[in-house]
Order: C-alpha cells, then sequence, then structure tokens
C-alpha cells in the first residue's frame, strides 16, 4: 500500500478522518496477514514508511503508524504518505549460553 491520504476534509470532523485513516491501516494488515505464507516462511513482515509527503519519509514499525497519524493530525498537516509493504520474515532462533 502506498497512499497518501488527506487529513483535513471538508465536511468530517478532524478526529473522524483520523479514525477513518487508522482503520483503512488495520484493515490493510489484517488482510495482508491472512494472506497464504509461502515454504519456508514464518511470519509476514512489514516494512513501513510515514512522511508528510512521499519525497521525505522515515522508516518506521507498523505498530507506530496511528500514532505518526495522531502527530500529523496535530501539526495540521493537510496530508500524510502511508507506505506499507509486506515482506516475508523468519525467525531466528536464539543463541544458547
Amino acid at each position: 500500500m502506498k497512499k497518501t491520504f488527506p487529513l483535513q476534509v471538508e465536511g468530517l470532523k478532524p478526529p473522524r478522518v483520523v479514525e477513518a485513516i487508522k482503520h483503512d491501516i488495520r484493515k490493510y494488515v489484517k488482510r495482508e496477514r491472512r494472506k497464504a505464507l509461502p515454504e519456508g516462511v514464518d511470519f509476514w513482515d512489514f516494512h513501513c514508511r510515514v512522511g508528510a509527503e512521499a519525497a521525505n519519509t522515515k522508516a518506521i514499525h507498523v505498530d507506530d503508524i496511528p500514532r505518526e497519524i495522531d502527530e500529523a493530525a496535530k501539526a495540521e498537516q493537510a496530508g500524510i504518505y502511508i507506505e506499507i509493504l509486506a515482506a516475508p520474515g523468519t525467525r531466528s532462533k536464539k543463541p544458547q549460553s
């Protein structure tokens, strides 16, 4: 998912817009996690980038996206760019001491 969400929508209150964006993000992540895993893969990992626009984004963890949306809304930005890419992940074993 690579999408720019508007944070200021005419006719809607800002808290409702923020909740709608968070809902779309949660729905997308849930849908991606339901997909069948390729052989030899333990889980779906997500590579996420968030920023005011696509040109200047920062990499974050998928669980930090709602916090970034809230911060952008408090800063009264016009929109927020969110990029979430699913990637296969494998668990590494902890070294035995």
